[in-house]
């Protein structure tokens, strides 16, 4: 029988991935979803030749910006903010029929992104801009997690060290596509709303770098407030 088409990612499905930035979040997400036997396509600042150790080490394939997302059913985005704006025209051409986005990112102004008036003077949330200047719906994932957990701290579902991350977009199907590739990876995930509600994970945030379970991420995104620290401001 046929699998029902749900426009998310079923178990056991191997998807394209296209990951643009190698740092240390796009590095260890490289490493972990080829490991689970994705095809990874990954893309840096400086060129393909520059990640030959990375492709060597995990069969990912090192390719330029403007080619990670063809035939991608998801894209992760992980670069500095400020390097959004410079991302080249025709990112997403030729990715895959409803693939998703997801975002990384945040907003340090003092260590390295600068002043971005949007952000600080029309209250835009970081991935709100970043959606903005990509010119597709993203999922806000990963930007609170410590890069080495990605492989040091997967858990089997049910396990009571189970990390939670939240998880936000306006975009229903593409949270439920990365959702289940979350739980791929080993961990739980809480849903924290759309993109307008991401400033409960932003930087400050009593979620932002938190290692808590479903019920400790779900209270840590209630009790975030929407005043933005004065340690992340320009």
């Amino acid at each position: 029988m046929a699998k029902p088409d749900t426009g998310t990612i079923l178990e056991g499905q191997l998807m394209k991935i296209g990951i643009i930035g190698a740092g240390n979040i796009g590095g260890n997400l490289t490493r972990r979803l080829t490991a689970l036997g994705h095809d990874v396509s990954v893309a840096n600042s400086r060129g393909p030749e520059t990640l030959a150790a990375l492709a060597e080490e995990t069969g990912a394939t090192p390719v330029t910006s403007t080619e990670a997302a063809r035939g991608a059913e998801v894209v992760v985005v992980t670069i500095p903010l400020w390097r959004i704006p410079g991302l080249p025209s025709g990112l997403f051409d030729g990715a895959a029929e409803g693939f998703a986005v997801i975002d990384t990112g945040n907003y340090y102004p003092k260590e390295r992104d600068g002043r971005i008036a949007a952000i600080e003077e029309e209250g835009l949330t970081e991935s709100r801009w970043t959606e903005q200047h990509l010119g597709h719906p993203v999922v806000k994932a990963f930007n609170g997690t410590f890069a080495q957990d990605i492989l040091a701290k997967p858990r089997p579902a049910g396990d009571p060290e189970r990390i939670a991350l939240p998880v936000a977009s306006d975009d229903v199907t593409a949270k439920a596509t990365v959702r289940a590739l979350i739980d791929e990876l080993g961990f739980d995930t809480v849903d924290a709303g759309g993109i307008d509600d991401s400033w409960r994970q932003q930087p400050g945030s009593p979620v932002y770098g938190l290692r808590a379970d479903v019920a400790g991420v779900t209270k840590a995104l209630a009790d975030a407030s929407p005043e933005r620290r004065s340690d992340f401001r320009a």
